[in-house]
């Protein structure tokens, strides 16, 4: 049985970790890495770590990495930006890991991506191509990719 006080400190620690996430969804596009979100809450960069996956199913850095694509589908999908903008427009330096992240989380490449989904878009309602083209998280099912013709 859980005593009070060790009920109290996990609820403390859970408020701790969604002002991570919150901070995570707020600030996608800073410069931000494990260590800066832990001396914010001040916690190690280690227990941080550790706990935000016990309560979120993945670490801080694959939280931010997956904001971050969500945001650079949604740039993409518009059409006025090259790859390499989205890239640096939603907070990520090197191109070949935002790539790679991209490739992972998505299933194509950005560009692929993108020529894909300004094509399959074409004529549905903003709300509904945000929600046809939404990344899976942790691979919970097979994304949808749109036809290539």
């Amino acid at each position: 049985m859980t005593s009070a006080p060790d009920a109290a400190q996990r609820r403390r620690d859970l408020a701790r970790l969604r002002r991570v996430r919150d901070r995570i969804d707020r600030e996608y596009a800073q410069p931000l890495d494990v260590e800066a979100l832990a001396r914010g809450v001040h916690l190690s960069a280690g227990h941080l770590s550790r706990e935000f996956r016990r309560a979120y199913g993945e670490s801080p850095y694959s939280y931010l990495m997956t904001r971050r694509i969500e945001r650079a589908m949604a740039l993409l999908r518009r059409g006025d930006l090259g790859v390499t903008e989205v890239c640096f427009a939603v907070g990520c330096s090197s191109l070949g890991t935002f790539s790679t992240r991209f490739t992972e989380l998505v299933g194509v490449p950005p560009s692929v991506y993108r020529r894909a989904a300004t094509e399959a878009t074409v004529g549905l309602l903003p709300c509904v191509a945000r929600q046809v083209a939404r990344p899976v998280r942790n691979r919970e099912a097979a994304p949808v990719v749109p036809a290539l013709a």
